[in-house]
C-alpha cells in the first residue's frame, strides 16, 4: 500500500454509484467511503440491495475503503435499543463490502449541558458497539464531530484511551477540529496521533468556519500530513469536500475556475481533489 491512498465520499459528487464511478475513475480514485448511495445512505439499504452495490463494485474494480455511517450521529437521550440495531445492520454491510472500517461517532450532547455528565452512557454505548462486531475483524473508527462527545481532542483521546481496544481507533477531521475551535497542529494532533488510523480530508477557515479546499484554511493539513508521513503512516486520505458554499474558487487557481459559473458536484469534488494532491506533492 502506498503511504497516502485517496478515498472519498462520493455522494458529494452525485447519490448515483454509476456517476460516482465515472468521476472518481476519471480522477484515479478507486476507493469510496460509502455513506449516500442510490437515493439514500448505505445503512439504509437491505442486504440484497448492499450485495447488488458491491457487484457494481466489483464489475468496475471500486472498493470501499470504509462504511461512513451515522452510526452514534443521534443524541445521547435517545432510545439506543433501534440504533444498536441499526449498527449491528451496518456490520453485516460492512462484511459483505468487505471493508474494514465503520466511521462513527460519539453522540449528540445536549445544547448548554456539561459533557462530562453523559461520559459514562457514551463508553456503554460505544462498549455495546465493540462487543455487537467482536470477532468480525472490523475496526471501529470514531470521528470527532461539532456538538457530539467527541468533539474536542482531549475528549477523543479520553474514548480511546480508556476503551483501549484493538478495534476502536481515530478519524482525524481537521476541518471539524476547526469548526469546533480547536488547535488541529500540532495540539490536536499530538493528542492523537497514536490512534490516529484514518484521515477525512476537508479545511475551514476558522474566523467564519466556512469550508475551503485543503491547503486553503486553518486545518494545517499539510503539516498534519507530513507528520503522519514521518511516522511511517499507511492509510486512507478520504475527500470530503463540504464545498458547497464556498464562493472564493477564482484565488485558487485551479484549472481556471470562474466565480460567475454554478459548480456541480463533480466540479466541487475535483477541486478538493486537486487541492488534496497538490499537499501530497510537497510532501516527503
Amino acid at each position: 500500500m502506498n503511504k497516502f491512498v485517496l478515498s472519498g465520499f462520493a455522494d458529494e459528487i452525485d447519490m448515483d454509484l454509476t456517476k460516482q464511478m465515472d468521476v472518481l475513475e476519471k480522477l484515479g480514485i478507486h476507493y469510496i467511503e460509502m455513506r449516500g448511495v442510490n437515493g439514500k445512505n448505505i445503512v439504509e439499504h437491505s442486504l440484497e440491495e448492499v450485495k447488488e452495490i458491491k457487484q457494481q463494485l466489483d464489475a468496475r474494480g471500486f472498493k470501499l475503503s470504509a462504511i461512513g455511517s451515522p452510526i452514534g450521529k443521534i443524541g445521547i437521550t435517545d432510545d439506543f435499543g433501534p440504533h444498536l440495531k441499526l449498527f449491528k445492520h451496518t456490520v453485516e454491510i460492512a462484511k459483505i463490502m468487505e471493508t474494514k472500517y465503520i466511521r462513527l461517532f460519539s453522540f449528540y450532547i445536549p445544547k448548554g449541558q456539561n459533557p462530562d455528565t453523559y461520559r459514562e452512557e457514551v463508553l456503554y454505548r460505544l462498549r455495546e458497539f465493540i462487543k455487537a462486531s467482536e470477532g468480525s475483524g472490523i475496526v471501529l473508527l470514531h470521528e470527532n464531530e461539532k456538538e457530539i462527545y467527541g468533539e474536542t481532542a482531549k475528549r477523543c483521546l479520553d474514548l480511546l484511551q480508556t476503551l483501549n481496544c484493538d478495534f476502536f481507533k481515530a478519524i482525524m477531521d481537521p476541518a471539524n477540529f476547526v469548526q469546533a475551535d480547536e488547535e488541529t497542529f500540532p495540539k490536536a494532533y499530538e493528542l492523537l496521533m497514536d490512534y490516529i488510523v484514518y484521515m477525512h480530508i476537508k479545511d475551514a477557515v476558522s474566523n467564519n468556519r466556512q469550508p475551503v479546499p485543503s491547503g486553503y484554511g486553518d486545518a494545517r493539513i499539510k503539516e498534519i500530513l507530513n507528520a503522519l508521513y514521518e511516522r511511517g503512516f499507511e492509510g486512507f486520505l478520504s475527500i470530503e469536500p463540504h464545498l458547497g458554499a464556498f464562493k472564493g474558487f477564482s484565488s485558487l487557481e485551479l484549472n481556471n475556475y470562474s466565480e460567475e459559473v454554478s459548480y456541480d458536484g463533480e466540479q466541487l469534488f475535483e477541486i478538493a481533489t486537486v487541492a488534496l494532491k497538490t499537499i501530497i506533492r510537497q510532501i516527503g
